[in-house]
């Protein structure tokens, strides 16, 4: 690994990136907790802006310009225990594709730094306090 080299560069570019994302989507949707939530879901159009959040969270040339994550998942009523299932579901796509320490952490980092705006509701106040 070469001082220069970027995350994005490590995880294999935007290719890398779409195969982990496309691992972990597939975990989301075969899993009996989780995959009710992505039923009325465009999975393309999702798997393509996670993408482009991970390209831009690891370095690489792509924007993302999809919608604020607070205001896409207000619908869905994720709970703690969900959140760290999902975790526990990159995790595993990270070390399918042989990403580990520093570098896993940081996809995770990038993911579970949302989590209140993943844990946010419309139907009454957000769980953090805020307003």
């Amino acid at each position: 690994m070469t001082e220069s080299e970027t995350l994005y560069d490590r995880l294999g570019g935007r290719d890398g990136i779409r195969a982990v994302v496309d691992e972990f989507y597939d975990r989301l949707l075969d899993d009996d907790d989780l995959g009710a939530f992505f039923a009325d879901t465009d999975m393309e159009a999702l798997r393509e802006d996670q993408t482009d959040h991970l390209v831009e969270a690891a370095g690489g040339p792509a924007e993302y310009t999809g919608p604020p994550v607070r205001d896409a998942h207000l619908h869905v009523p994720f709970t703690e225990a969900h959140i760290e299932r999902a975790v526990d579901h990159l995790e595993a796509s990270l070390a399918e594709f042989g990403v580990a320490g520093a570098d896993r952490d940081a996809v995770v980092g990038a993911i579970t730094r949302y989590e209140d705006d993943l844990l946010a509701s419309d139907a009454g106040p957000d769980r953090d306090g805020g307003e």
